[in-house]
């Protein structure tokens, strides 16, 4: 392989890891940030509006609470429904919510961090791939 092809390869590569990288840290910095600086409500879980039960199961619920300023918000909930900890229609749940925009909520106890967590690993092991790629192109040449 031409030492360029693989420079442009491996930079090419590079950058989409970096900037999956980026997206994991963006997305892990925002749920901190409103877990930790958010205003603390309860909320409750409402079914979404239309389905029925079966198909209620499927889809994430809806959070209603009351803001600061008394402006009730609804808003689908950011993770969804398990089997072990079901969102039933009509319980409470701990959030916190962004003050400058609530419709950034985190669900406290269920803050799934995990497709972060993979945007910047597997971003790694991308930059990681496309530095190796070139080290190795450069040393047989």
């Amino acid at each position: 392989m031409d030492v360029g092809a693989a420079a442009v390869l491996a930079g090419i590569a590079a950058f989409g890891g970096m900037l999956a990288v980026l997206v994991g840290a963006y997305g892990l910095r925002q749920a901190r940030r409103v877990s930790e600086t958010g205003v603390r409500v309860q909320a409750l879980v409402k079914r979404y509006p239309g389905a029925d039960r079966a198909e209620s199961a499927l889809l994430r619920p809806l959070l209603q609470f009351v803001t600061e300023d008394d402006r009730v918000m609804e808003v689908v909930c950011p993770v969804p429904s398990t089997r072990r900890q079901p969102f039933s229609d009509g319980d409470d749940v701990h959030v916190s919510y962004d003050p400058a925009d609530p419709r950034i909520v985190v669900v406290h106890g269920r803050e799934h961090l995990g497709p972060e967590r993979v945007f910047i690993a597997g971003g790694a092991l991308v930059v990681l791939f496309s530095v190796t790629l070139l080290v190795v192109v450069i040393a047989g040449r």
